[in-house]
């Protein structure tokens, strides 16, 4: 494979696994004094040690990788973690935020602790300080560092540090742990500590028993993200011991594990595969699929129900899904209402969305990905109404036929291990083809918006001479027509079956487009404001999380109060519905022609590539190493269940559902817990842990499918302007940590506010602008046949998402070095 199959990441039991190793990291800062012939110098050559008035010094330092502690074969690990146990010193919630405060504060505290101190404050600071440094430069400290032989470079883990110092005085170790209020910036590599750890030895100490193994002990216990998650909600020093207990005894049990003490080969789930393939390839990527998940089944419901903070995720997460699900329905029903004349309304998506979201939630292999009907299926919907119309085709039985044919395409693709074909997809197709959702979801709500100005603001019935009178002769025709057009116009509305408010056709709406934009962009705001609160010093750290979590439900149902009631008078267009839409009516196949069956096969066919191309990549996305999900994916088993569950729904003419973006990866987002680190002054976050469950799924597709008894009322009181607000809010939200997205700005960026990625240290400037131009240029392919206003072209662009992964691996390295393509194109 010419190498190319390295750039994307190996995977243990199905899950991407990123060639990272997490390291110890010792720094040492010497704290002597300058050597002899230095310091003679410097005292004859105050020139050089003055400016200004102030006084400068040439500060050493050494940084050296150790390696972590081995709890199942070092016997000291177990004693250091007993021993601190049993006379723990710990302080919980320390207000200090400066070093030499935290430090201060934590001395206090151990030397209460002591009947007769043998050390002071004095004494430990100028140990645990450099000289010179003025208490502001840590002598000897221990961080955790993430080293990654894929992107190249390192990562500090800023959230904890391990201080130690020895002190000639002191008799036995001394181990304080200290939890601080609020995070500190403890150093240029530690800005963001909310863990310290603080070792003391004795001078002459046995070397198992000085401040390097003792430190490294403890340093080892804290390098687990999940842990130290979990302690930040600790309460009481017993819960904090008993946590720590419980970490050293996992830490006894993984590090004594026969497959931990050998170094073994990592195979991708393609690889794997493979292997299987060798003896026979039919079927066996699905049975691959099932052997790695179904171990799993059952804790896929126990994990949405037991662990810390699950129940709230879980609730939160529910409820997310549930307006990102069923507002998208209701727009989607409306536009395949307009373009089928009624054929499928929003009575029968709200359906497909509630029957095909149930049924993957219990059956398909990933139940963090989000089956949704989506804006390009709308569109195939269209274009095979349009057919018909062209060729006096019955409508149900040419949709339900392209359905079959699709789900004919998609198990032989499941059967015979296509989605195989995935290891070519590398981050930039897939950020490629987010970047043009999220595009597609902003090109709907403005369509809407200037559609909705079009009529009202700008409509000639705002002519202030078309509804004023000019005094001349002709006033009393203009009458008379006038009250013609009103009179038919009642009579008309008397007749109509629809629930709909007529309007004067001479009336002026302007404050109606003024309203829909208002709702549009007060929906954004509230929902941003509240998506990113957790950044924000308000509150508590526990009601930011809670407002986050809840960010679109409380925006949607805050706009629609206002669009509804606060604005009531407003006269704005009703929500459309059809009571009368046909449900369980099985589609006539015996009433399409054999020639119009075979036509259907390439409509079919170009309907499986979107399919095949749509639910890879987003379980791809949700797969992603950087998620760190742990009980693998199921590419081919989930492509099997999309294709029954879309053959079912085709048979009725109920509209298809597949993955989508951005909802799968928000819904892998809402469920993880996260981390926020800072580097060199830019803020970003990392996963530490998702909740694998399928109950999310399952309980929000119930509550969907229990939306149809909402119709028409109350669902008709959330305004369009809100379906479009949250669209927007979706576009934008799942721009956060698009690598491709981000490089974009870079181009409009100064230089000297680039964040420090890993791309912008290893590679030179011009290659990442011109990586990023080779993107921007796939997608403006993409969008010129995604938004064509014609609709045959719109059939090619599944064929294009296709040709992007060979242009990726063999037109673009002609171009880029492959060592620069593993930095901007790797997980």
């Amino acid at each position: 494979m010419n190498g190319h199959n390295d750039e994307r990441e190996d995977m243990v039991n199905g899950q991407e696994h990123v060639k990272e190793e997490e390291v110890l990291l010792l720094n040492i800062t010497p704290d002597g004094g300058l050597p002899s012939d230095l310091s003679a110098s410097t005292n004859n050559n105050n020139q050089l040690s003055q400016f200004d008035g102030d006084e400068v010094n040439l500060l050493h330092g050494k940084f050296e990788t150790i390696p972590v502690k081995d709890f199942a074969s070092e016997v000291r690990a177990y004693r250091d973690v007993e021993k601190y146990l049993k006379e723990a010193v710990l302080c919980l919630d320390l207000y200090e935020s400066g070093v030499r405060e935290t430090i201060g504060g934590m001395l206090k505290h151990l030397l209460k602790t002591q009947q007769q101190p043998d050390f002071t404050i004095e004494d430990a600071k100028e140990a645990i300080f450099t000289r010179e440094s003025g208490g502001c430069v840590l002598a000897k400290t221990i961080q955790g560092m993430l080293s990654s032989s894929e992107l190249g470079g390192i990562d500090f883990d800023q959230s904890w540090i391990c201080i130690m110092c020895d002190l000639p005085t002191v008799t036995s170790q001394r181990v304080v742990i200290a939890r601080l209020r609020h995070p500190a910036n403890l150093g240029t590599n530690c800005q963001e500590a909310r863990f310290v750890i603080l070792v003391i030895t004795p001078t002459r100490e046995k070397t198992t028993k000085g401040y390097l193994e003792t430190g490294r002990t403890f340093a080892t216990l804290f390098m687990d993200l999940e842990f130290r998650h979990m302690l930040l909600d600790v309460n009481h020093e017993d819960e904090f011991k008993s946590h720590l207990h419980d970490r050293m005894s996992k830490l006894i049990t993984v590090q004594g594990l026969p497959e931990n003490r050998m170094s073994q080969p990592t195979l991708s789930v393609f690889d794997e595969d493979d292997a299987m393939n060798s003896r026979c390839g039919f079927g066996r990527g699905i049975i691959g699929d099932l052997k790695r998940r179904f171990p799993h089944y059952l804790s896929d419901y126990k994990d949405g129900v037991i662990g810390h903070n699950t129940p709230h995720k879980v609730i939160a997460t529910t409820f997310f899904l549930y307006f990102a699900c069923v507002l998208p329905n209701l727009a989607f029903g409306m536009l395949n209402s307009n373009n089928t004349h009624g054929a499928i309304g929003v009575k029968k998506i709200l359906f497909s969305q509630s029957f095909g979201g149930i049924l993957f939630g219990i059956f398909g292999g990933q139940p963090l990905i989000v089956l949704l009907t989506t804006a390009p299926l709308a569109l195939y919907t269209k274009i095979i109404y349009s057919v018909c119309e062209d060729f006096d085709l019955n409508f149900h039985a040419m949709f339900a036929y392209v359905g079959l044919w699709n789900m004919f395409f998609l198990l032989i693709f499941s059967f015979f291990n296509m989605s195989k074909l995935m290891r070519w997809s590398s981050r930039s197709t897939e950020e490629i083809f987010s970047v043009f959702i999220t595009f597609a979801f902003s090109a709907d709500a403005i369509r809407d918006t200037l559609k909705d100005f079009n009529e009202n603001y700008y409509s000639p019935k705002c002519d202030e001479s078309n509804i004023t009178n000019t005094g001349d002769s002709t006033n009393v025709s203009t009458v008379l027509t006038t009250a013609s057009t009103i009179a038919t116009s009642v009579m008309s509305s008397l007749n109509t079956t629809e629930q709909t408010v007529q309007q004067n056709p001479f009336e002026c709406l302007r404050e109606n487009s003024i309203l829909f934009l208002l709702l549009m962009l007060g929906t954004v705001w509230i929902g941003l404001t509240l998506f990113n609160f957790t950044k924000t010093p308000f509150l508590n750290a526990g009601k930011r999380e809670i407002l986050a979590d809840y960010a679109l439900p409380i925006s949607v149902l805050v706009m629609a109060f206002f669009g509804s009631f606060v604005f009531r008078k407003i006269k704005m267009k009703p929500f459309q519905y059809n009571p009368n839409e046909q449900m369980f009516q099985l589609a006539p196949l015996w009433d399409l022609p054999i020639g119009a069956i075979f036509a259907a096969a390439g409509l079919g066919f170009s309907l499986s590539l979107l399919f095949f191309m749509d639910q890879n990549i987003s379980s791809a996305l949700v797969n992603n190493p950087n998620n760190k999900l742990k009980k693998g994916a199921a590419y081919h088993w989930d492509l099997f269940v999309v294709a029954i569950i879309n053959g079912f729904l085709s048979l009725f003419a109920f509209p298809w559902v597949h993955a989508a973006l951005p909802h799968s990866p928000l819904h892998v987002r809402a469920l993880a817990d996260v981390e926020e680190r800072v580097d060199q002054g830019h803020v970003h976050q990392i996963v530490v842990s998702v909740r694998e469950t399928r109950l999310t799924g399952i309980v929000s597709h119930v509550m969907i499918g229990l939306s149809m008894f909402l119709l028409p009322e109350p669902m008709s009181y959330i305004p369009r302007a809100v379906l479009d607000g949250l669209f927007l809010y979706l576009a934008i939200t799942a721009l956060y940590g698009n690598q491709f997205f981000e490089r974009i700005l870079l181009l409009v960026t100064e230089q000297a506010a680039y964040p420090p990625n890993h791309y912008v240290r290893r590679v030179p400037q011009r290659k990442v602008h011109m990586f990023t131009f080779i993107q921007m240029s796939q997608l403006v392919v993409l969008c010129v046949f995604g938004f064509s206003p014609i609709p045959y072209m719109k059939m090619i662009f599944p064929l294009l998402l296709i040709f992007l992964m060979p242009i990726r691996h063999k037109l673009v390295p002609k171009v880029i070095e492959p060592k620069y393509l593993k930095a901007l194109d790797g997980h």
